[in-house]
């Protein structure tokens, strides 16, 4: 649930990027922008889904919940990628190369890691 919904919420952001942002900022600025807007979402949903769903408040949970979020993200991307923009598999890789691709790319290895990170941070809130 996690990755489906942060793919569907990072799809309507990157519809605004590309049609709007990009083409008056640059690639690499609308990506910028568009950065914080999908990492709160991420966030926010990750918390959502720990409670909505049970999921068990300890570090291999998180990071479970994490690993498989960013298995269906990736996953989706991909056949974005190949069945709607036409791109090849080695296409989808080789634009993880650019400089807005690697600023994806690590905000999507945030995306994975915030099950993780929410579960440590409503811990330390709790006990505080």
């Amino acid at each position: 649930m996690y990755g489906s919904i942060v793919f569907a919420a990072g799809f309507a952001l990157g519809a605004v990027r590309v049609l709007f942002l990009a083409p008056k900022l640059g690639a690499t600025m609308a990506v910028l922008l568009e950065t914080p807007a999908i990492l709160g979402i991420s966030w926010e949903v990750a918390r959502w889904c720990i409670v909505r769903y049970g999921v068990a408040a300890d570090a291999s949970a998180g990071g479970l919940m994490g690993s498989i979020a960013f298995a269906i993200l990736m996953l989706c991307e991909l056949a974005t990628a190949v069945l709607v923009f036409q791109r090849t598999p080695g296409e989808f890789l080789q634009s993880h190369a650019s400089v807005p691709g690697a600023i994806g790319l690590a905000a999507q290895v945030a995306f994975a890691v915030f099950p993780s990170t929410v579960m440590l941070f409503e811990r330390e809130v709790r006990n505080a």
